[in-house]
């Protein structure tokens, strides 16, 4: 019961994040964004970790290394997206 609620938790926060930079609301450079990303793909890594769902592992876990490599890259200063 409480892994289903944690999964819930975790997609909302992606989703969440997903919604709002889709309708203009979040910039997909912010630390919320960022640490939406992160938290929520960390939290389904490991349940997915748990349950032996190694697609989902992969999936997750890249999903949260990006996030964090973001949010590294945009407290360094990197904060400008390039076009080309």
């Amino acid at each position: 019961m409480l892994g289903q609620a944690l999964q819930v938790v975790g997609a909302l926060l992606i989703l969440v994040a997903f919604a709002a930079a889709q309708l203009g609301r979040l910039d997909q450079l912010s630390y919320l964004y960022l640490l939406l990303n992160l938290v929520g793909s960390a939290i389904l890594a490991y349940l997915a970790l748990e349950t032996q769902q190694w697609g989902f592992v992969l999936l997750e876990t890249v999903w949260a290394l990006v996030s964090l490599l973001g949010l590294i890259s945009r407290a360094r200063g990197a904060s400008t997206r390039s076009d080309g």
